[in-house]
């Protein structure tokens, strides 16, 4: 079985050093917007967002955040990269000293349903909230979108791969499993939304009929 590589699975993007203090500063008003900027997202799609309605939550000036942002656009990218950042802290970085395959499979898909249930956004799974406003509107909003679910998936998969070589599940398509179990996540995203209480146990029952051992 071919390794899905580590270049090709989720991760948060290394932030440049700042030491001027003014620089520094401007860092910490953006992050104050972008944590604003990912809820409101997660409830009204980044269709929602505006330099206005930021200006109301966050308490900031409405020309000092499109100073920093210029365009909406822009603003909807940098809430899309502020998301994947979150969400490597929340759900893929407390995995990282579980050993690779089973284990980790699993400590992820807990991370995940956590992640949903706490939830980490607002209105839920970021993804799970935007991706129907975007996926038939070609551009880079889309692709950004996209490239962070494909690489969740690719996680996924490389674990099961890690699985299925270790002989620890019954062999299986990695790509159709992963595909199948975040699918099974984004359901459960919308089950919580929804109040639906066994949401929860519904999708470990089901997920654990993808990890039947030999």
């Amino acid at each position: 079985m071919e390794s899905v590589p580590d270049s090709a699975v989720l991760t948060r993007r290394e932030p440049a050093e700042i030491t001027d203090k003014r620089l520094l500063r401007g860092a910490k008003t953006r992050q104050t917007v972008l944590r604003h900027a990912v809820d409101i997202a997660s409830l009204d799609g980044l269709a929602g967002l505006s330099f206005g309605r930021l200006a109301t939550d966050s308490g900031l000036s409405k020309a000092g955040i499109q100073t920093l942002f210029k365009t909406k656009e822009a603003l909807q990218l940098a809430a899309i990269d502020y998301a994947r950042d979150l969400f490597v802290d929340e759900v893929i970085e407390p995995t990282r000293s579980t050993p690779h395959g089973i284990a980790r499979l699993r400590a992820l898909i807990e991370s995940w349903l956590a992640y949903a249930e706490t939830p980490l956004f607002a209105g839920g799974c970021f993804w799970v909230a935007n991706m129907p406003e975007q996926d038939s509107r070609p551009g880079p909003l889309r692709d950004a979108l996209l490239r962070d679910r494909r690489a969740w998936v690719r996680g996924l998969e490389r674990e099961l791969r890690e699985a299925v070589r270790a002989g620890d599940i019954v062999e299986v398509d990695p790509e159709l499993a992963a595909y199948q179990i975040d699918a099974v996540l984004c359901a459960t995203n919308t089950a919580l939304r929804a109040g639906e209480q066994d949401a929860m146990s519904r999708a470990r029952r089901i997920v654990e009929g993808f990890l039947t051992s030999p």
